[in-house]
């Protein structure tokens, strides 16, 4: 597992002003009572699956269709996602992983909540809790297979470790079948999950 960094990697210097406050406002609300965590997850989720996990999708798409472009997005995330228009805070520096026959990534920020605002979005609520954090490391089978996910034992499990250095971006596999589909069809079968690894694409097109 590729699950080893420096606990300073996670100090929260490099959070804006007003990503502070909202975070401060979330647990406020939250504790209170105020608000209903389900009612954040539904209001993330639709900023996840209408705004930043469409980006995410337009890359892996890319990658699907375009062998040089799949070649520079594992040699050079940041510069390759980049490219496409997708860069700022919490993007700066992107490695992409990929998914094989023989390989299965998943990441996690086991000690905050690291991760690649530009392609992705914000975070979801259970991404930043304790239980996945720690469990992602120790028993991935486990946790895949709470998200729905059942892979062969013998398929390996890669954990990679989000910190503000480096945050990661799952390519999964072209889903089969899916040879007449043009860039913009297949990027509707990329979901936020299947980028982080706790889900697989679809195999069916959706309306955008």
């Amino acid at each position: 597992m590729s699950h080893d960094h420096n606990h300073d990697d996670h100090d929260h210097s490099h959070l804006d002003e007003i990503a502070v406050r909202v975070r401060a406002l979330e647990t406020l609300l939250t504790d209170k009572g105020y608000v209903e965590p389900a009612t954040l997850d539904a209001l993330i989720e639709h900023c996840e699956t209408r705004i930043g996990p469409r980006n995410g999708a337009q890359v892996v798409a890319r990658a699907w269709v375009d062998p040089q472009y799949h070649d520079w997005l594992l040699q050079d995330g940041s510069a390759a996602i980049a490219s496409l228009g997708f860069s700022g805070r919490q993007g700066e520096h992107m490695k992409v992983v990929a998914n094989t026959a023989d390989v299965h990534n998943m990441v996690v920020c086991t000690l905050c909540s690291c991760y690649p605002w530009p392609v992705l979005g914000l975070p979801p609520t259970w991404y930043k809790s304790a239980p996945y954090r720690s469990r992602a490391v120790r028993e991935p089978h486990k946790v895949l297979a709470e998200f729905g996910v059942e892979l062969p034992r013998n398929k390996r499990i890669r954990v990679w470790d989000s910190t503000a250095e480096m945050r990661y971006l799952v390519l999964p596999e072209r889903p089969p079948g899916t040879d007449a589909y043009d860039e913009a069809t297949l990027a509707t079968l990329v979901t936020r999950d299947s980028m982080i690894g706790t889900g697989l694409p679809l195999t069916e097109p959706t309306a955008t």
